[in-house]
Protein backbone atom coordinates (compact mmCIF):
# COMPACT_ATOMS: atom_id res chain seq x y z
CA UNK A 1 0.00 0.00 0.00
CA UNK A 2 2.46 2.36 0.59
CA UNK A 3 4.06 1.93 -2.99
CA UNK A 4 0.84 2.46 -4.47
CA UNK A 5 -0.06 5.53 -2.39
CA UNK A 6 3.61 7.28 -3.40
CA UNK A 7 3.28 5.83 -7.24
CA UNK A 8 -0.72 7.75 -6.79
CA UNK A 9 0.40 10.85 -4.68
CA UNK A 10 4.19 11.30 -6.24
CA UNK A 11 5.15 11.49 -2.66
CA UNK A 12 6.56 10.20 0.32
CA UNK A 13 4.94 11.94 2.59
CA UNK A 14 3.28 10.41 5.64
CA UNK A 15 5.60 7.56 4.92
CA UNK A 16 8.38 6.20 6.85
CA UNK A 17 11.48 5.05 5.48
CA UNK A 18 13.48 3.07 7.76
CA UNK A 19 11.21 -0.08 7.66
CA UNK A 20 12.15 -0.27 3.59
CA UNK A 21 15.94 0.00 4.77
CA UNK A 22 15.79 -2.64 7.50
CA UNK A 23 13.51 -5.28 5.90
CA UNK A 24 15.55 -4.85 3.15
CA UNK A 25 18.77 -5.60 5.13
CA UNK A 26 16.69 -8.26 6.87
CA UNK A 27 15.76 -10.40 3.38
CA UNK A 28 19.47 -9.70 2.16
CA UNK A 29 20.89 -11.22 5.56
CA UNK A 30 18.39 -14.30 5.47
CA UNK A 31 19.71 -14.55 1.95
CA UNK A 32 23.26 -15.14 2.78
CA UNK A 33 21.92 -17.69 5.57
CA UNK A 34 19.71 -19.76 2.68
CA UNK A 35 23.02 -19.27 0.36
CA UNK A 36 25.36 -20.82 2.95
CA UNK A 37 23.16 -23.25 4.31
CA UNK A 38 21.67 -24.40 0.55
CA UNK A 39 18.22 -23.83 0.99
CA UNK A 40 16.04 -23.08 -1.96
CA UNK A 41 13.24 -22.09 0.08
CA UNK A 42 14.91 -19.17 2.42
CA UNK A 43 16.81 -17.99 -0.86
CA UNK A 44 13.68 -17.58 -2.86
CA UNK A 45 11.43 -15.94 -0.56
CA UNK A 46 14.52 -13.72 0.90
CA UNK A 47 15.77 -12.69 -2.82
CA UNK A 48 12.06 -11.84 -3.94
CA UNK A 49 11.98 -9.55 -0.56
CA UNK A 50 15.54 -7.97 -1.18
CA UNK A 51 14.34 -7.16 -4.96
CA UNK A 52 11.06 -6.05 -3.63
CA UNK A 53 12.40 -3.70 -0.95
CA UNK A 54 14.88 -2.32 -3.66
CA UNK A 55 12.80 -1.00 -5.40
CA UNK A 56 10.43 0.78 -2.73
CA UNK A 57 13.85 2.23 -1.53
CA UNK A 58 14.05 3.42 -5.07
CA UNK A 59 11.02 4.76 -5.56
CA UNK A 60 11.28 6.37 -1.99
CA UNK A 61 14.50 8.07 -2.72
CA UNK A 62 12.84 9.36 -6.86
CA UNK A 63 10.07 11.00 -4.90
CA UNK A 64 11.98 12.12 -2.04
CA UNK A 65 12.46 15.88 -1.78
CA UNK A 66 15.44 15.29 0.87
CA UNK A 67 17.54 12.75 -1.17
CA UNK A 68 20.49 13.46 0.74
CA UNK A 69 19.52 12.00 3.99
CA UNK A 70 18.07 9.12 2.04
CA UNK A 71 21.05 8.11 0.10
CA UNK A 72 23.52 8.57 3.15
CA UNK A 73 21.03 5.95 5.08
CA UNK A 74 21.38 3.55 1.29
CA UNK A 75 24.86 3.68 1.51
CA UNK A 76 25.00 3.00 5.51
CA UNK A 77 22.88 -0.42 4.73
CA UNK A 78 25.31 -1.19 1.83
CA UNK A 79 28.28 -0.44 3.73
CA UNK A 80 26.77 -2.32 6.92
CA UNK A 81 26.21 -5.56 4.06
CA UNK A 82 29.60 -5.83 2.80
CA UNK A 83 30.98 -5.46 6.51
CA UNK A 84 28.89 -7.89 7.45
CA UNK A 85 29.69 -10.23 3.85
CA UNK A 86 33.12 -9.50 4.80
CA UNK A 87 32.75 -10.43 8.57
CA UNK A 88 31.16 -13.79 7.97
CA UNK A 89 33.59 -14.58 4.88
CA UNK A 90 36.87 -13.66 6.37
CA UNK A 91 37.05 -13.81 10.31
CA UNK A 92 34.66 -16.24 10.74
CA UNK A 93 35.75 -19.97 10.25
CA UNK A 94 33.61 -22.43 7.53
CA UNK A 95 32.50 -24.47 10.42
CA UNK A 96 31.03 -22.19 12.65
CA UNK A 97 29.73 -19.36 9.89
CA UNK A 98 25.95 -20.56 9.48
CA UNK A 99 25.53 -20.83 13.31
CA UNK A 100 27.14 -17.25 13.95
CA UNK A 101 24.97 -16.18 10.52
CA UNK A 102 21.91 -17.86 11.78
CA UNK A 103 22.15 -15.61 15.54
CA UNK A 104 22.94 -12.52 13.52
CA UNK A 105 19.48 -12.93 10.93
CA UNK A 106 17.74 -13.87 14.06
CA UNK A 107 18.88 -11.10 16.38
CA UNK A 108 17.78 -8.93 13.37
CA UNK A 109 14.20 -10.67 12.79
CA UNK A 110 13.44 -10.59 16.26
CA UNK A 111 14.32 -6.91 16.61
CA UNK A 112 12.15 -6.29 13.72
CA UNK A 113 9.33 -7.77 15.12
CA UNK A 114 9.09 -6.23 18.28
CA UNK A 115 9.85 -2.71 16.64
CA UNK A 116 5.74 -1.85 16.37
CA UNK A 117 5.42 -2.58 19.70
CA UNK A 118 7.00 1.07 19.94
CA UNK A 119 3.37 2.17 19.50
CA UNK A 120 1.77 0.55 22.08
CA UNK A 121 1.69 3.26 24.85
CA UNK A 122 0.83 5.57 22.33
CA UNK A 123 -1.83 3.10 20.93
CA UNK A 124 -2.70 2.70 24.64
CA UNK A 125 -2.81 6.63 25.74
CA UNK A 126 -5.19 7.60 22.88
CA UNK A 127 -7.43 4.72 22.69
CA UNK A 128 -7.11 4.31 18.76
CA UNK A 129 -5.50 1.96 16.47
CA UNK A 130 -4.87 4.74 13.91
CA UNK A 131 -1.02 4.40 13.74
CA UNK A 132 -1.21 0.50 13.59
CA UNK A 133 -1.89 -1.35 10.06
CA UNK A 134 -4.24 -4.17 10.16
CA UNK A 135 -3.31 -5.72 6.79
CA UNK A 136 0.55 -5.95 8.02
CA UNK A 137 -1.19 -7.63 11.58
CA UNK A 138 -2.22 -9.82 9.44
CA UNK A 139 0.49 -10.48 6.73
CA UNK A 140 3.03 -10.62 9.81
CA UNK A 141 1.03 -13.01 11.80
CA UNK A 142 0.91 -15.73 8.42
CA UNK A 143 4.53 -14.93 7.31
CA UNK A 144 5.67 -15.59 11.52
CA UNK A 145 3.39 -18.42 11.57
CA UNK A 146 5.03 -20.02 8.20
CA UNK A 147 8.39 -19.24 9.00
CA UNK A 148 7.71 -21.08 12.27
CA UNK A 149 6.48 -24.16 11.22
CA UNK A 150 8.88 -24.66 8.37
CA UNK A 151 11.82 -23.82 11.34
CA UNK A 152 10.07 -26.65 13.19
CA UNK A 153 9.92 -29.06 10.35
CA UNK A 154 13.73 -28.32 9.18
CA UNK A 155 15.32 -28.68 13.00
CA UNK A 156 16.27 -25.25 12.35
CA UNK A 157 16.66 -22.98 15.73
CA UNK A 158 17.23 -19.67 13.89
CA UNK A 159 14.40 -19.90 11.47
CA UNK A 160 11.79 -20.96 14.05
CA UNK A 161 12.53 -18.85 17.15
CA UNK A 162 13.23 -15.13 15.41
CA UNK A 163 9.93 -15.78 14.12
CA UNK A 164 7.89 -16.40 17.04
CA UNK A 165 7.83 -12.88 18.38
CA UNK A 166 6.29 -12.16 15.34
CA UNK A 167 3.14 -14.37 16.12
CA UNK A 168 3.03 -13.01 19.75
CA UNK A 169 3.42 -9.28 18.35
CA UNK A 170 0.53 -9.97 15.89
CA UNK A 171 -1.34 -11.80 18.72
CA UNK A 172 -1.43 -8.09 21.30
CA UNK A 173 -1.86 -6.16 18.01
CA UNK A 174 -4.95 -8.29 16.88
CA UNK A 175 -6.27 -7.79 21.05
CA UNK A 176 -5.64 -3.84 20.12
CA UNK A 177 -7.57 -3.81 17.28
CA UNK A 178 -10.44 -5.59 19.27
CA UNK A 179 -9.96 -3.55 22.34
CA UNK A 180 -10.10 -0.25 20.78
CA UNK A 181 -12.51 -0.79 17.38
CA UNK A 182 -12.31 1.64 14.82
CA UNK A 183 -16.17 2.57 15.31
CA UNK A 184 -14.89 3.78 19.21
CA UNK A 185 -12.93 6.47 17.91
CA UNK A 186 -14.61 9.53 17.57
CA UNK A 187 -12.71 12.39 15.42
CA UNK A 188 -14.44 14.99 17.50
CA UNK A 189 -15.54 15.79 21.02
CA UNK A 190 -19.42 15.50 21.84
CA UNK A 191 -20.96 19.31 22.29
CA UNK A 192 -22.33 20.49 25.68
CA UNK A 193 -25.99 20.56 25.54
Amino acid sequence: SDLRQMLATKSVENIQFLPFLTTDANNLSWLGYGCLKGDGTVITVNAIGAALQTLYILVYLYYSPAKRPVLLQVLLLLAVVVTGCGYFTILVDTGTRLAHLGLFCSVFTISMYLSPLADLAKVIRSKSTRCLSFPLTVTTLVASSSWTLYGLQLHDPYITVPNVPGIVTSLVRFWLFQRYRPEQEKPYSPLPA
